[in-house]
């Protein structure tokens, strides 16, 4: 072996040579994706300051799919008979909305928003209970299970083999056992622990069940940052359930370090379910490469003889548009009295972060509630990095204290809402197949706006003055968060 002068191995010179090369055709390739400018500069300090490890998880993390069309499927939009109801309802809009009142008819741009960004389908007959609770919600779901009569649709980011996962399998075992159709989505990273006999007992009594994106080699990279972070379940085209709640027992009891899990989601009854069933029939044809075809004429349901306002609203990186970061946006953006907003993860993008301090600035009233406990450490102090410039934009801040608060939902003007399962960041916003029911209905909002204020009395309101005060180290841990914040 020749060495140089200085001791290096002529194969060390082109090893480390092709190594400099590569780092630099990493950059310009973040470079030439034309993101965010704080997501380019993000990766791009990490490949330099973090060489070996930033580039594994650029590879594995940080490559944008979205453009590139690798997850492109069969989506709704391709349906002829959609598009031309979506377009009717555009048209139609001005018409449908003249009998609602003010407030309704303020949100119609964020209802021609959704209709042209996400042919999300205005629903006007539904009828809508909020669920703020485990102990509420799983009971509902055993009752819609138990009525199923032709199909049972379910769809969760994370099933555990535990006890509330396995009585859920014995259920959905009993209706196939007598006929009903249930099909089952699972996704493949977040139902980690989901065990082959779990999946064997199921598929053998004739429960069909599939695992979203399964994660393996050599497309290991390609998959696992894009995840399907969904909750629904369908019963017949009759009931359907969205929201932020998964099938595992923490969801009920909560965990011994957190405390109560605090959630929220919604049963729907009407025309929603159908939006809501096409969401799962997309996500089915493309994990059973079958080929269901979605009630988009939202005729077969149950009438509800309630008019209550609804816009299923999807979004992934299968799409053209973040369409749920948009809707979030334009309804912050023109809020004109009230912004309430929870979410247990906040790492939002800079558009999202200006809109609500210019809404605060401007005189709206906004106030968002942060869990003060959280199942993520990095999370946390990602989200605690924003605090301080919320505050002091006049934005109210408050830390949830009795266990660990999961719920996902926003209200504006106390007319428009969204339940759902995105989160505000950009996981949620950009990398993760999430869904969400719109409502636009002032009975709804007060029922949201009073659970909002009675979490309010399980927070403590972050006080300017004492956040000022908080220790050099904690805030250390913010600034490092932060950075990877736009990463995750």
């Amino acid at each position: 072996m020749f060495l140089s002068g200085n001791g290096i191995t002529a194969i060390q010179a082109v090893l480390a040579f092709l190594y400099v090369i590569t780092i630099l055709s990493i950059c310009l390739m973040i470079v030439f994706e034309n993101r965010n400018p704080v997501k380019t500069l993000s990766w791009l300090l990490v490949i330099i300051f973090v060489p070996v490890a930033g580039v594994i998880l650029y590879v594995v993390f940080g490559r944008s799919y979205r453009k590139q069309k690798i997850y492109s499927r069969k989506s709704l939009a391709d349906s002829g008979r959609l598009a031309e109801q979506v377009t009717r309802q555009m048209v139609s809009l001005p018409a449908v909305l003249a009998g609602e009142s003010e407030g309704v008819r303020s949100k119609a741009h964020l209802i021609m928003l959704m209709l042209k960004n996400n042919r999300s389908l205005l629903t006007l007959d539904n009828r809508v209970r909020l669920l703020d609770s485990g102990s509420e919600t799983f009971p509902a779901m055993r009752e819609a299970i138990s009525s199923a009569r032709d199909y049972i649709h379910l769809e969760f980011y994370r099933i555990e083999p535990d006890m509330l996962g396995t009585e859920f399998k014995e259920m959905l075992i009993g209706k196939a056992a007598q006929g009903v159709k249930v099909r089952v989505i699972y996704d493949d990273v977040g139902s980690w622990n989901i065990g082959k006999s779990y999946l064997r007992e199921m598929r053998s009594a004739g429960v069909q069940i599939y695992p979203f994106m399964p994660v393996r080699f050599p497309s290991f990279a390609s998959k696992i940052n894009y995840r399907n972070h969904r909750k629904i379940l369908v019963v017949d085209g009759m009931t359907g359930f969205v929201g932020g709640l998964n099938l595992a027992d923490k969801y009920l009891h909560g965990l011994p370090d957190l405390g109560p899990w605090k959630d929220t989601h919604l049963k729907l009854e009407g025309e929603a379910v159908a939006a809501l069933d096409s969401v799962f029939i997309s996500d089915w044809n493309f994990v059973s490469n079958e080929s269901l075809v979605p009630d988009s004429s939202l005729l077969s349901y149950r009438k509800t003889g309630n008019r209550c306002l609804v816009q299923v609203a999807s979004s992934g990186p299968d799409t053209d548009w973040a369409t749920i970061m948009q809707v979030y946006f334009s309804a912050i953006a023109t809020a004109r009295s009230s912004i309430y907003l929870t979410s247990p993860y906040f790492s939002p993008d800079e558009s999202m972060l200006t809109a609500l301090k210019t809404a605060s600035l401007s005189g709206v009233d906004v106030r968002m509630i942060f869990p003060k406990y959280s199942d993520s450490v990095i999370a946390t102090w990602n989200t605690r990095s924003y605090i301080s410039e919320l505050l002091e934009a006049g934005v109210r801040i408050y830390l949830y204290e009795k266990g660990f608060i999961h719920s996902k939902y926003l209200l504006v003007d106390n007319i428009f809402a969204s339940v759902g399962s995105p989160n505000v960041d950009v996981r949620s916003f950009d990398l993760d197949f999430e869904v969400t029911a719109l409502v636009y209905d002032h009975l709804f909002a007060e029922e949201l706006g009073a659970l909002f204020f009675d979490d309010l009395k399980d927070c403590t309101e972050i006080i300017t003055e004492d956040w000022e005060r908080r220790r050099k180290r904690d805030r250390q841990k913010e600034s490092m968060a932060r950075i990877f914040g736009p990463l995750y």
